[in-house]
């Protein structure tokens, strides 16, 4: 779930962010649907210079009935203090993370390295190379995403979320080249976002490195006109579309 002005956006390629409705109706809808895990990003806050608005992430918590993970803005020890008070059972740091990375390690020490994950946003460049983005995929780092992800990993890391800018918001499935490039660097949980359509995409991207699959757009819209409409598979199609390819 991204956070723009406190409102519910999906965007594509991390751009032409699209309103799609209030985060805590959203939450509510997805308790009904009994979706695994929830990843709320406040895409403005770091821009912004703004710290996470913890009264309104609480109120979000509160609603939530399935782990919250939450990024946007975190900058302090403080704030993920606040943060795992606030009801969050996972802290995200991005831009954060690449400019102090001591950061990871002093969260990690306080609340366990199993709650504190670093998202790694990664744009192929002009020669086709992977980089590593910040700010939003704002500003490219120059850095390997691999190389990354192990200094990621040795800083405290216990999980990493791999985004592909390329794939955002696309439908075109997810990177499996990237996700394999990155999770056989590391020893640690990788979850990959960015680009599925489709239930039948989650096997490959486990097939390829991934510890867990994550989706946005695929979850909120519906036909090729991206109609607004909260939907989630459920255990059971799950469980069919993943275990019927495997065996």
């Amino acid at each position: 779930m991204l956070i723009q002005k406190d409102g519910l956006v999906k965007s594509v390629r991390f751009k032409d962010h699209k309103y799609v409705g209030d985060p805590i109706n959203a939450v509510r809808i997805f308790n009904e649907k009994e979706v695994d895990e929830i990843v709320l990003l406040d895409i403005s806050a770091t821009a912004e210079r703004r710290a996470p608005d913890i009264p309104r992430i609480r109120e979000i918590a509160s609603e939530a009935f399935m782990p919250l993970a939450y990024g946007g803005g975190i900058t302090t020890l403080a704030e993920i203090r606040e943060l795992i008070t606030a009801g969050v059972e996972k802290v995200v740091l991005n831009t954060a993370a690449f400019e102090n990375p001591a950061l990871v390690a002093e969260g990690a020490k306080y609340v366990g390295s199993q709650s504190i994950v670093v998202s790694i946003d990664v744009k192929r460049n002009l020669w086709g190379k992977y980089k590593v983005h910040i700010r939003n995929g704002s500003k490219a780092t120059g850095l390997d995403p691999a190389d990354y992800a192990r200094r990621m990993e040795e800083a405290g890391a216990g999980e990493l979320l791999l985004n592909s800018i390329d794939r955002d918001g696309t439908f075109t499935g997810y990177d499996t080249d990237l996700i394999g490039l990155v999770s056989s660097a590391v020893g640690i949980p990788v979850v990959a976002i960015g680009g599925a359509s489709d239930v039948k995409d989650f096997l490959p991207a486990v097939q390829h490195g991934a510890s867990a699959v994550s989706a946005g757009s695929l979850f909120v819209f519906q036909g090729p006109h991206r109609a607004v409409l909260i939907s989630y598979p459920t255990q059971a199609v799950l469980k069919e579309r993943l275990f019927s390819q495997v065996y």
